[in-house]
C-alpha cells in the first residue's frame, strides 16, 4: 500500500490587529500644537453658541453686557466711556481700571451690536486653551495634550464665565495662561512680557503681575538680566495697583473714591487682627471654592508653584464682605484656571505614571461632574435652542423703539438696547425726570420711551417691582406717556 505523502499544514494565520481608534490615530498625526490650536477652535465655537443663543433668549442683562458695550461703543466712536447704565454721566474707569477695553473698539466700530462682545470674550477664553494643551503635549505626549486641553476648555471657572455676559477679565484668562506656561517651560522673561498687560485689564491684576515676576525670578538664573526684569516688573505690579486704586480710579469716580474699598474692612481688620487669620475660611461657602480649585489642580497639582499666580485673586476674594466672590458662580475664578492646569501639568509630568492617572482622573471627574450645572450645559440641550413666545413677544416691543432714541428699562432689555440707543435702568434716569415746559407744551429731558418686563428675575436691579410699578403710573399719568403696548408683565411707554 502506497504510503501518503504528508502534507505540511499552512502556518497559524497571524492575530488580525486592534482596530485603532479614530482618536487614537489623530493623536498620532497630529502635532501638539496642530492639537492645541484645534482644540481652540473648538471651544471658541462651543462658547460663541452658547453666549449668543443666551442673547438671542434674552438672558443677557445689563449689568454687565449693556455696561460693557455702552463704553465700548463709546470708545469706538472717540469718546470717552461714559456709561448711562451705572448712572447719569458716570465715566467707567471709575469704577474699574481696564482701559484695554478699547482694543475692541475697532471690531465694534465695523459689527456695532453687543454679540461683538459675546464673540470677542469667546476666543480670548478659548486662546487660554492653547499654551496649556500644547505645553502638555510637549512634555507629556499628544494624549496628556488632548486630555489637558479639554480640562482647560471646560474648567468650571470658565464655563461660569462664558454664561455671564462679557467682563474685562476675559483678556486677562489668556495672559495668566501664556504666563504661566512660560513659567513652566522655564522661560521668565516672556512670562513677565505676557503678563505685563495685565495691568491694563484691571486694578487688582498688577498684584497677580507681581506673582508672575517673583515666579520668574525664582526660575531664572542667579545673576542674570532676567532677574533685574522680573524685580522691575515685580515693584511695577505693586505700584501699579496702588496708584490705579488710590489716585486714578477716584479721579473718575463720581464720589471721588474707590467704591470697592469698603469690602475689605481695613478697619475692622486693625480693631482685631486675627479676624484676617480667620477671614479666609470662613463662612464654609469659601471651603466650596478652595476645594473645588484645589480639585480642578487634581490636588496633586498644588505642588507646583505656577498655583501661586492666584494667591493675590484669590486673597482678594476670600478677604472681602462680598459673598458673591466666596462663590463659584459669575466671571471671578475664570483667571484662575490657567494657573491650577499649569500647575497640573507640572506636577503630572514629574510623577509616577499610576499616580500620575490617579491625579488626571480626579482633575477630569471634577471637569465632568461640575459642566452640568453651568452654561456649557445648554449646548447640548434642545429645550435651549428653541424660540419662547415670550421672547418673540419681548422682540416686537422692542422693534418699536426706533434707533438712537431716549429709554429707561429693566435690566434684561435694557441689555437688548445698549448697542442702537441711549438706554438707562429704570430708577437711574436723570432727577428731576423733565426740565421746563416748552412753548410748544414738551417738557424737556427725560426718556421719550420706558419699556419694563415685570416678570424678569433681576427686575429688582436697581429697585424693587413695587417701585417699578409707582414709576409706570406716574410717567403715565403726571407726565403723559401713552401705553403702546401693555400685556400683563410688560409694558411699553412713549412720551407724545
Amino acid at each position: 500500500m502506497p504510503s501518503a505523502v504528508s502534507t505540511p499544514l499552512p502556518p497559524p494565520a497571524a492575530a488580525a490587529p486592534p482596530p485603532v481608534g479614530v482618536l487614537r490615530l489623530v493623536l498620532a498625526r497630529v502635532s501638539p500644537a496642530v492639537l492645541a490650536w484645534g482644540l481652540g477652535v473648538l471651544f471658541a465655537a462651543v462658547y460663541c453658541c452658547v453666549s449668543l443663543n443666551r442673547y438671542r433668549r434674552l438672558e443677557s442683562q445689563a449689568y454687565d453686557l449693556g455696561i460693557f458695550e455702552q463704553a465700548v461703543r463709546a470708545y469706538a466712536h472717540g469718546r470717552a466711556p461714559v456709561v448711562a447704565l451705572k448712572g447719569p454721566g458716570y465715566h467707567l474707569l471709575g469704577d474699574h481700571f481696564h482701559p484695554i477695553l478699547a482694543t475692541l473698539a475697532p471690531v465694534y466700530r465695523l459689527f456695532p451690536d453687543a454679540r461683538t462682545l459675546l464673540a470677542a470674550q469667546a476666543v480670548l477664553m478659548a486662546l487660554a486653551v492653547v499654551p496649556v494643551a500644547r505645553w502638555a503635549g510637549e512634555v507629556g505626549g499628544r494624549r496628556l495634550g488632548a486630555v489637558v486641553g479639554c480640562l482647560a476648555g471646560l474648567s468650571w471657572g470658565v464655563a461660569s464665565a462664558v454664561g455671564d455676559d462679557f467682563h474685562e477679565i476675559a483678556f486677562a484668562v489668556p495672559m495668566s495662561a501664556f504666563a504661566a506656561v512660560a513659567l513652566g517651560r522655564r522661560r521668565p522673561v516672556a512670562a513677565v512680557c505676557w503678563a505685563l498687560p495685565l495691568v491694563l485689564v484691571k486694578e487688582d491684576l498688577g498684584l497677580t503681575l507681581t506673582a508672575v515676576a517673583l515666579l520668574a525670578f525664582r526660575r531664572a538664573p542667579a545673576g542674570s538680566r532676567a532677574r533685574v526684569l522680573a524685580v522691575g516688573a515685580a515693584l511695577f505690579g505693586v505700584a501699579a495697583t496702588v496708584v490705579t486704586v488710590w489716585l486714578v480710579v477716584p479721579a473718575f469716580n463720581p464720589h471721588g473714591g474707590f467704591d470697592y474699598g469698603g469690602q475689605l474692612s481695613a478697619g475692622q481688620a486693625a480693631a482685631a487682627p486675627w479676624t484676617v487669620v480667620l477671614r479666609p475660611f470662613w463662612p464654609p461657602l469659601k471651603w466650596l471654592l478652595l476645594g473645588l480649585l484645589a480639585a480642578t489642580a487634581g490636588f496633586a497639582g498644588l505642588r507646583s508653584p505656577l498655583v501661586l499666580i492666584c494667591a493675590p485673586t484669590l486673597a482678594w476674594r476670600l478677604l472681602a464682605d462680598n459673598q458673591h466672590y466666596w462663590g463659584v458662580s459669575y466671571h471671578y475664578s475664570a483667571v484662575l484656571m490657567p494657573p491650577l492646569l499649569a500647575g497640573l501639568v507640572e506636577t503630572v509630568t514629574r510623577m509616577e505614571r499610576r499616580r500620575a492617572r490617579r491625579t488626571l482622573v480626579l482633575a477630569a471627574l471634577t471637569a465632568v461632574l461640575t459642566l452640568p450645572l453651568y452654561p456649557l450645559r445648554e449646548a447640548v440641550l434642545p429645550s435651549a435652542w428653541g424660540t419662547s413666545e415670550r421672547v418673540v413677544k419681548i422682540r416686537a416691543a422692542l422693534a418699536r423703539i426706533p434707533d438712537g432714541a431716549s429709554v429707561v428699562a429693566t435690566n434684561h432689555l435694557a441689555a437688548q438696547l445698549a448697542g442702537r440707543t441711549d438706554v438707562a435702568l429704570v430708577c437711574r434716569e436723570p432727577e428731576p425726570p423733565f426740565g421746563a415746559l416748552r412753548p410748544d407744551g414738551v417738557r424737556e429731558g427725560g426718556p421719550q420711551w420706558v419699556v419694563v418686563d415685570l416678570a424678569d428675575p433681576s427686575v429688582h436691579v436697581p429697585c424693587p417691582v413695587a417701585d417699578t410699578w409707582r414709576m409706570l403710573v406716574g410717567y403715565e399719568q403726571r407726565f403723559g406717556y401713552r401705553v403702546v403696548v401693555d400685556d400683563g408683565d410688560l409694558v411699553l411707554l412713549r412720551h407724545p
